[in-house]
């Protein structure tokens, strides 16, 4: 546990600024949200907070998180990071943006990144709410991965805290560096995790709309094999049959691409950035 903490919100009417500012209220922390669209200053004051300007809000700010899409990270901290006193940690939501050098240079702030997990598949949910809880942040706890290479322990730990408010419930906070969370996210978890699951989107369509399969049923059939699927190759749960695995190496060879493992190499993960957070040109290092 650390000292209360001044922390100071910026972008906190969209929609990450909104959930981690709905947990940071019910902290101890001494809170100020920033938020400069009209639409996001209303739903910062619906909320029942206070909107502040963004100098009285950074000032003496122990940590200023950044509830900013990725593209926005480079002018926002060219703004912001000048006016911090030596010190300050700077918190992003993404590692995008810092993988991609954007942030603002600067040796008197700290950066730090967290991006929380969601709530595992395999969690053991016990109440409505934790099973309505599909994002994480409310009820169904969760784990966050965090980059923070500042060197200053006692900064990690105010910036451990900050995670584990604004992200609560949390059971694990894991250190890694802002390279290895670039490459979970997006490689592991946007590039290969939700492409999947939006692929079983479009295969739920060909069924009922090619093949003519009733949606109640290709849907059941579908979401109950997915969790096998899971539990089986993630844990263990039960082997496949063995026709089974004739249908999954039919599958990979009709589906999937001979060198899809390219996508891990350092020179896809920039490519990928570099898409992603409309470059135009290459990411350097």
């Amino acid at each position: 546990m650390t000292e209360n903490l001044t922390i100071a919100v910026i972008g906190a009417g969209g929609k990450m600024g909104m959930r981690v500012s709905d947990n940071l209220a019910k902290s101890a922390h001494d809170v100020r949200y920033v938020e400069t669209s009209p639409a996001g200053q209303q739903r910062t004051i619906d909320a029942g907070r206070e909107v502040t300007d963004l100098s009285d809000a950074i000032k003496d700010a122990d940590v200023v998180i950044l509830a900013v899409p990725d593209i926005a990270l480079q002018p926002v901290t060219a703004q912001v990071v000048p006016q911090l006193a030596a010190g300050t940690v700077v918190l992003t939501l993404d590692p995008a943006a810092a993988y991609a050098n954007l942030l603002y240079p600067s040796d008197d702030v700290h950066y730090a990144v967290a991006h929380p997990c969601h709530p595992s598949i395999f969690l053991r949910r016990t109440t409505e709410e934790e099973y309505a809880d599909t994002f994480g942040g409310i009820a169904a706890p969760q784990d966050v991965l965090a980059a923070y290479e500042g060197g200053d322990e006692t900064k990690r730990a105010q910036t451990e805290a900050v995670i584990r408010a604004m992200y609560a419930p949390v059971v694990d906070v894991h250190w890694i560096t802002v390279k290895q969370l670039a490459q979970c996210e997006p490689t592991l978890v946007e590039t290969i995790a939700c492409m999947v699951g939006d692929f079983l989107k479009e295969s739920l369509h060909e069924a009922v709309h090619t093949m003519g399969i009733p949606e109640p049923a290709a849907r059941s059939i579908l979401l109950g094999h997915t969790q096998v699927a899971l539990a089986n190759a993630l844990q263990g749960d039960n082997p496949f049959s063995d026709a089974c695995l004739i249908a999954m190496d039919y599958g990979r060879s009709k589906i999937v691409k001979d060198d899809w493992k390219v996508i891990f190499q350092d020179d896809e993960l920039d490519k990928n950035l570099q898409a992603m957070l409309h470059l135009r040109e290459p990411i350097s290092r």
